[in-house]
């Protein structure tokens, strides 16, 4: 190719009688180029590159072996002749027919081949038409895989849609942008006319891109309207390796949460578990089980799991010691209610730091057998609480709720008297070195007992959806937010020795009608909510509230300069008093004394206001007559 490339640029420079008459000298130069330029090739690897993905880096690469070549030929053909027989000018006309003779090729063939898989992309029966959500470097990244990787071929890109309407009217790699996103349902008419109806949308951007420039929930009604499924694309431009499998997610319930994402402090958290040995209760349940994944992932020196089903327990130590073989793991299987039997594990693992996520959380259910809720989730509170401070554990970490806030059920009033008691804890053992944290936050979406799962089930049976009242609302955080937070709080107070009694909030951002949850689930199923799947109301059940609140008007609200978490200074109550409460409450739950357990709940918890049905209990009454 150098050879001809200068030859060529010779006779361009000369009349014909001139190049034949030099015939013998015009070859020898030419020779002598072709030479340098597969040298340079050589060097600089254009041998190596396959032609079926030339991109712009190999006419780069092919432009500095050009540049190269004509250098190193100037200065040969200089200590050869003085140039006197190859004008200057040819020089330069052969550098450009190096780089046009050995691209040209590469491109045409690369062109023949994309021209021949599209075609061939056309005829198979798994083909995906689909469209883009964002003009972005991803987008471009996307189409050009699919177009360069036979791996990807079941999809048909047909256009990009610029949400933003900054690029419509343009193109990426051959394909067009279009926008706005107002326009999406014209857009699906027009591909639908031609044959090539689209079959999902593909989201480009990061999850926090769209919440700065465009509604994921529109989105997500435009697809159910459109009957199509709606995927998040990974980003490619992160990817280590070209190869790598391209995994393409539904969007999910949580994509809909539109939060900032976490900052975390990363190291104090590290700091705060690697190296130690950590005791979670409740290890089984969603909570707990999260935060043995977490955990487990920050390097301890040892891990306790304790949980009172035998099930939960085997699932979560399974599951750990398969991702985490060389993580020294303990199982113990305990329920909280037992004094002595939490002492005895306790005391033989000697943790440094303990969360305590152990607890009856269903509302109705406690409700319904309160002398159970307040067994677990206060008497059980206190055996781990005074079996931390007997083992000198650093840190104790109750996982409480927003339902303690005001309670309005026996389940929140029981949470109520656990975040008091380690509160207590807290502020009286400022002699000693352990530490009683409380960190409240609200619903967990997906975890056991939560709506999510019962709306899941009932859109998967074809409906109705159940929600008691059109104007109830919740805070949400994703299961994986929520530990993180636990964390970030655990470590802040660790690190914060002067602030004791607090309770520590996790920022759950906006609360969210539940109805709107429920509406978006049946959009993301890909079905229309009131149209193809009916929402009925059912009505508020026993001890439910239409608003929860992460804070009581009498606590004190203040930064603790931690990304998400707000802490709250409630009115305390001494140790000594606390306990004397909690001895009696004991007392009356071994008697199953269920009016007097309580009135002595509702005294503790003075905003405690309980239901009719619960009235009725306190005064001895039979609410099942009534």
């Amino acid at each position: 190719m150098g050879a001809a490339a200068m030859f060529l640029s010779i006779a361009l420079r000369f009349d014909f009688g001139i190049v034949v008459k030099n015939l013998t000298n015009f070859l020898g130069a030419a020779a002598l180029f072709g030479i340098i330029v597969g040298g340079a090739g050589f060097l600089l690897g254009l041998n190596r590159g396959i032609w079926r993905y030339a991109s712009l880096s190999d006419l780069l690469a092919i432009t500095y072996a050009a540049t190269a070549s004509v250098a190193s030929f100037t200065v040969a053909q200089f200590l050869l002749d003085r140039l006197t027989l190859i004008p200057r000018s040819s020089i330069l006309i052969a550098w450009a027919f190096v780089i046009v003779l050995l691209a040209g090729p590469r491109a045409a063939y690369r062109l023949y081949r994309n021209r021949h898989d599209t075609g061939r992309l056309f005829d198979r029966s798994t083909c995906k038409f689909v469209l883009l959500v964002g003009a972005t470097d991803n987008a471009d990244a996307f189409v050009r895989t699919i177009k360069e990787r036979n791996s990807a071929l079941s999809f048909v890109v047909l256009a990009i849609i610029d949400e933003r309407d900054r690029r419509t009217g343009r193109s990426i790699r051959g394909v067009p942008v279009l926008g706005p996103l107002e326009r999406l349902p014209q857009i699906f008419d027009q591909f639908e006319a031609q044959g090539r109806r689209p079959e999902a949308l593909i989201l480009t951007r990061s999850r926090e891109d769209y919440q700065r420039h465009a509604s994921i929930e529109a989105l997500v009604e435009i697809a159910a309207q459109q009957k199509v499924e709606i995927l998040r694309l990974p980003n490619l431009l992160d990817m280590q390796s070209i190869d790598a499998e391209i995994e393409l997610r539904p969007i999910k319930l949580e994509d809909l949460l539109q939060r900032p994402p976490l900052r975390l402090d990363v190291p104090k958290i590290a700091s705060m578990i690697e190296g130690r040995t950590v005791m979670i209760t409740g290890a089984g349940g969603s909570i707990g089980s999260e935060l043995a994944r977490q955990v487990a992932a920050l390097n301890p020196r040892t891990l306790v799991l304790l949980d009172a089903s035998e099930h939960l327990l085997y699932s979560i130590a399974t599951e750990l010691t398969g991702t985490r073989p060389s993580l020294e793991l303990h199982a113990a299987l305990c329920n909280v209610r037992e004094k002595d039997a939490v002492n005895t594990i306790v005391q033989a693992h000697r943790p440094q730091v303990l969360f305590h996520a152990a607890a009856l959380k269903h509302v109705p259910i406690v409700e319904a057998q309160p002398l159970e809720g307040l067994f677990t989730n206060a008497i059980g509170t206190r055996n781990v609480a005074e079996a931390a401070l007997h083992a000198n554990v650093s840190t104790m970490v109750l996982v409480s709720t927003d339902k303690a806030v005001n309670p309005a059920n026996v389940m929140g009033a029981t949470k109520r008297m656990a975040e008091m008691f380690c509160q207590a804890m807290d502020i009286d053992s400022q002699v000693n070195g352990t530490r009683f944290v409380t960190v409240r936050f609200g619903n967990v979406l997906g975890s056991a007992g939560s709506v999510v799962p019962l709306f899941e089930k009932q859109i998967r049976a074809g409906g109705p959806v159940t929600v008691t009242h059109p104007d109830m609302e919740r805070f949400f955080m994703t299961i994986s937010e929520a530990c993180l937070l636990v964390l970030q709080a655990a470590a802040h107070s660790h690190a914060r020795q002067e602030e004791r009694g607090r309770i520590y909030v996790l920022d759950m951002g906006s609360p969210v009608k539940i109805v709107d949850l429920a509406r978006n689930l049946i959009r993301l199923s890909g079905r229309r909510p009131d149209t193809d799947i009916q929402i009925i109301y059912t009505g508020l059940r026993p001890g439910e509230k239409l608003y929860e609140e992460l804070f009581d008007n009498k606590e004190t609200l203040s930064g603790t300069g931690a990304s998400g978490i707000l802490a709250a200074s409630p009115r305390s109550i001494e140790r000594a008093l606390i306990v004397r409460i909690f001895d009696e409450m004991k007392r009356r739950i071994d008697a199953q004394d269920l009016p007097g357990a309580l009135r002595l709940l509702k005294s503790t918890v003075g905003e405690f206001t309980p239901g009719s049905e619960i009235h009725l209990l306190m005064s001895g009454k039979d609410s099942s007559k009534h």
